[in-house]
């Protein structure tokens, strides 16, 4: 043999090594371990390691392909490093799915990504409709076999599939609705982007109480929760048959819920509630998150100093501070072995009231009162539950609402809870009936739908004192005019307070912006993730809100 050209026997197999040449790194293998089951002998072939090239990556992708515009699920399924978990929605997408005539064009591939446009036809029950979209996939290397595999996700099918998810054609679960808004105003996710996923639940909740009948729709069935409850109401993405949309009033406002949209689009990662106080009925929600998470109703996350109105509020209700009663603003104050500060460039003021330190935001203020007689480790949770309707798990919005929590704890997050750090969870959903119950007296828990429509019993609290109320509504005022609040509550005419907060979290180097506030008979509350200052981004949400809500 020639000059760098090694021959060898191994297990009966010949093979020639080329020094230097080809791709990748070559081992000897034999076929009878595999290639993910799609076909092969029992000769030896050789196992690659390494990136897939561009051939490879076409060629995998084009068996792949081909296999699927067949509706060969099991062989398609084959081609990919997770036959197993590929295989049955490869098949649902054929059986339970209808979906037939199906074809598959390429783009370019770019490295190791082939993005391609899938065109089919739906049929179910003698009624048909055209099917299209477009999605990608990638090609990595099988780890056992070397192979070139299709990197398998659900997303390959269709790209709003996730884990767990399936595609059924059928009729549908619920019939469809026609969401109208206090007015009567019609609500669509074209007009209002972030309602999307709040009008698939209400359909899915309520589509055979609002009179409506079903049509034919290809759905994406969610997985069920990771509690084991249900997931996300079904998806639609084609109606073969249009059903019969029942009208279904909600307590929304077309024209705040618009401001609502407008306003959260300028802040990545944001989202807002508006309330009215006197009925507790929402006037708005609105998300703006990558992920499309309903957090405006369903985020458990630190609150910040917006958690000071609960806990003016526990101070007062106690005899432990009042509005114009002292409130000192040390720089630091340490709570069994924890320090506390406050915000770079707050001045400490030994004089101030209370009401001078929540208007300023002052940490070490209300660190130092909750030390006071009577208060326990339990009288923050007690506020929260008892006068404002919080953390009972018992509220009745007409769709998936958390409530927020405030855990009686000991030790440093007794403090921490007090500021809005520590064990404390809360939402924008919260936070606005929280501004709501303090400056009417009264907590009425908040709700989308009437809970006349299917018999729903609402959540109960005692509410607050009348001179409870009537000084934190003052303090939220000065706030507003005169404090932490004023620049974002600029322009603002009527009457106004707010409270701004920033919730410091674990891993992020910018703190989450908070702030809740009130104009006349509206509430809101906005929360944006790694924002900054309570004013830097949630202020502006907020303002514009209660100012399309005047």
């Amino acid at each position: 043999m020639g000059k760098g050209v090694k021959a060898t026997v191994i297990g009966g197999v010949f093979a020639v090594m080329v020094g230097g040449a080809g791709y990748g790194v070559y081992n000897i293998v034999s076929a009878v371990n595999g290639d993910g089951g799609g076909g092969g002998s029992d000769a030896a072939v050789t196992k690659k390691s390494g990136p897939p090239d561009e051939e490879e990556v076409e060629k995998a992708s084009a068996t792949f392909f081909a296999a699927w515009e067949k509706g060969r699920a099991t062989r398609a399924a084959s081609y990919t490093n997770n036959a197993e978990d590929a295989a049955p929605l490869l098949a649902a997408y054929g059986e339970d799915a209808r979906i037939t005539d199906v074809e598959i064009t390429p783009g370019t591939v770019s490295g190791t990504t082939v993005p391609f446009r899938v065109e089919a036809t739906v049929s179910y029950d003698g009624k048909s409709a055209p099917l299209a979209y477009k999605s990608e996939l990638t090609v990595v290397r099988g780890q056992t076999t070397g192979r070139a595999l299709v990197d398998w996700e659900p997303s390959v099918v269709h790209p709003e599939l996730e884990d767990g998810d399936t595609l059924v054609t059928g009729e549908s679960a619920q019939p469809p609705i026609e969401a109208v808004d206090r007015d009567g105003t019609v609500l669509t996710e074209d007009d209002h982007p972030s309602l999307g996923p709040v009008l698939d639940t209400l359909r899915e909740k309520y589509g055979d109480k609002a009179g409506g009948t079903p049509g034919i729709e290809l759905t994406i069935r969610h997985a069920e929760s990771a509690g084991g409850g249900a997931g996300a109401a079904d998806s639609t993405l084609v109606t073969l048959a249009k059903g019969k949309p029942g009208k279904l009033r909600t307590t929304l406002s077309a024209g705040v819920q618009a401001a609502a949209e407008k306003a959260v689009k300028e802040f990545a990662e944001s989202s807002v509630v508006a309330v009215q106080p006197s009925t507790g009925e929402v006037l708005a929600v609105a998300n703006h998150r990558q992920d499309g998470f309903n957090a405006a109703f369903q985020g458990r996350v630190a609150p910040g100093s917006t958690m000071k109105i609960i806990t003016a509020a526990m101070l007062i209700d106690n005899g432990v501070a009042s509005m114009n009663g002292p409130a000192p603003c040390p720089p630091t104050a340490t709570w069994q072995s924890q320090t506390f500060k406050n915000l770079t460039g707050m001045e400490p003021n030994e004089g101030a009231t209370l009401a001078d330190s929540f208007l300023r935001s002052c940490n070490t203020a209300f660190i130092k009162l909750i030390d006071e007689n009577p208060l326990t480790d339990a009288s923050l949770t007690q506020e929260a539950q008892e006068r404002f309707g919080l953390g009972r798990d018992d509220w009745a919005t007409g769709i998936v609402s958390f409530d927020g929590s405030v855990p009686a704890v000991g030790g440093p997050d007794r403090a921490a809870n007090a500021i809005g750090q520590g064990q404390v969870q809360m939402n924008p959903l919260n936070m606005a009936s929280v501004t709501a119950t303090a400056i009417t007296g009264t907590f009425r828990q908040p709700y989308l739908v009437s809970p006349e429509l299917d018999g729903r019993q609402l959540a109960q609290a005692k509410g607050l004192p009348a001179d409870t109320a009537s000084q934190v509504k003052q303090m939220m005022r000065l706030t507003a005019t005169q404090g932490t609040a004023a620049q974002a509550m600029s322009g603002l005419g009527g009457d106004i307070g707010a409270k701004t907060g920033s919730a410091e979290v674990d891993g992020n180097a910018t703190s989450d912006s908070w702030f809740t506030g009130f104009r006349g008979d509206v509430a809101a509350a906005a929360m944006t993730q790694q924002g900054g200052h309570g004013g830097d981004a949630a202020g502006p949400i907020v303002a514009a809100v209660l100012r399309a809500g005047g």
